[in-house]
């Protein structure tokens, strides 16, 4: 896209980058829009999303994801010095929300976006191509039967229960590893019904710009011993 409306989407995501205090340089906006663009034009075929409107998914999709960008940077931050480039797998990610974000804005991380749809995964690969990201990866499978190195970070955003997200996933996770899970409100019930040897060590209220509805990431871990 160029000229005008590529001038307006670039300002709106400017807009939303600002909100978040989050810099995004324009290979990244671009990078975001182009992915924007394919998941609406596949989406008239493979019903990858309910949102259609291209605004809609700005906001409720692209900004959404992006709000939890600052939140990866710390935990990437606290990482001990030399450790190897982190690992997430993104669990259910569709049309890759938040994976192809999340690839775009962390370019040391490496992303895989898992999916059960073939449709889903072949999309995801296409996006990787297009957008040239080397480090986001698409695998097809049902997430409790996949089999692959294990991931410091497991992430997932409206995918589950917090217990069945937690239950599908414990094999991808590293022993030192985490999950974040992206919410709406605070799961008070679901995180009450999590087994008792996992610990939500962190809940993070986020705030999505243009978005008047409550959003959070829960953090999990295995619960320490005494």
């Amino acid at each position: 896209m160029e000229g005008p409306a590529a001038a307006e989407e670039l300002a709106a995501l400017s807009r939303i980058a600002d909100a978040l205090s989050l810099p995004i340089d324009d290979a990244q906006a671009r990078a975001l829009l182009h992915h924007l663009a394919l998941l609406e034009r596949w989406n008239r075929t493979y019903n990858l999303t309910a949102v259609r409107d291209a605004a809609a998914m700005r906001v409720q999709h692209l900004a959404d994801c992006l709000a939890a960008v600052p939140a990866m940077q710390r935990w990437l931050a606290e990482r001990p010095p030399g450790a190897a480039p982190a690992r997430l797998v993104d669990v259910g990610s569709g049309g890759g929300l938040p994976g192809v974000p999340l690839a775009v804005m962390l370019p040391g991380v490496q992303v895989t976006c898992a999916d059960a749809a073939a449709k889903k995964v072949a999309f995801l690969r296409q996006v990787a191509g297009a957008l040239r990201l080397p480090n986001l990866h698409a695998v097809h499978g049902r997430v409790e039967t996949l089999q692959l190195p294990p991931f410091d970070v497991v992430t997932a955003r409206a995918f589950a229960s917090l217990a069945d997200f937690v239950r599908w996933t414990t094999a991808l996770r590293a022993p030192q590893g985490v999950w974040m899970a992206m919410k709406g409100r605070r799961p008070d019930d679901e995180i009450a019904a999590l087994p008792a040897e996992i610990e939500v060590f962190h809940v993070e209220p986020l705030s999505v710009p243009g978005l008047d509805a409550e959003r959070c990431l829960v953090w999990m871990r295995p619960r320490r011993a005494p």
